[in-house]
């Protein structure tokens, strides 16, 4: 009678223990918007030659972040990091759309951005606009952006975060800079599994 009550509880551990395994497999490694909430939409002129809104994107996870051409470290790291994640997600890539608009639309025009996303991706999609609807798309989405002159030239200080928006256009998750290609594949899977 022991022994039996002491196979049925190693049992009981083990399943308590694959079954917080799974809990903690399935969780983002992202921040999480709790709860969630609508993206907010927005009409910017496309690196494709289109209008672009990110409710056209609809039935795709979106990967939504903000960036300038001329930026020598953290918007090529996040580039090559989503480009990698691209690559590892296979045919699953063609359900994720990654949107990357401009915090410098003063020199990004939608032709600039194209040719410089596409050394990463050709599928990658920029975003630009005049300064005064890029400044209110940022506002929507809490992204500050900070113009350094450094003679005739500048460089902009900006938000380094990345906003992951499922199928249904929800604002899900927040991804800091940093993160690996690995992280963003095993967020997007999860994601793509709604």
């Amino acid at each position: 009678m022991k022994l039996f009550y002491w196979l049925r509880l190693s049992l009981l551990c083990l399943l308590s223990t694959v079954a917080g395994y799974n809990s903690q497999a399935d969780e983002l490694k992202a921040g999480v918007f709790s709860p969630s909430r609508p993206a907010p939409d927005f009409l910017l002129k496309g690196s494709n030659g289109s209008d672009l809104k990110l409710s056209q994107y609809r039935g795709k996870v979106v990967i939504l972040g903000f960036g300038y051409t001329s930026c020598t470290n953290v918007c090529p790291i996040t580039l090559a990091m989503l480009s990698q994640a691209n690559q590892q997600l296979d045919t699953l890539a063609s359900q994720v759309q990654v949107l990357y608009l401009t915090v410098d639309p003063q020199r990004d025009s939608p032709a600039r951005l194209k040719e410089y996303l596409a050394a990463f991706n050709p599928s990658f999609i920029g975003g630009s606009g005049t300064a005064e609807q890029m400044a209110a798309v940022r506002k929507l989405y809490g992204v500050t952006a900070e113009k350094h002159d450094f003679g005739k030239d500048y460089v902009i200080a900006h938000s380094s975060f990345v906003y992951l928006i499922d199928r249904t256009g929800a604002l899900r998750a927040l991804m800091p800079f940093g993160h690996k290609a690995d992280d963003y594949v095993h967020d997007l899977k999860i994601l793509l599994k709604e």
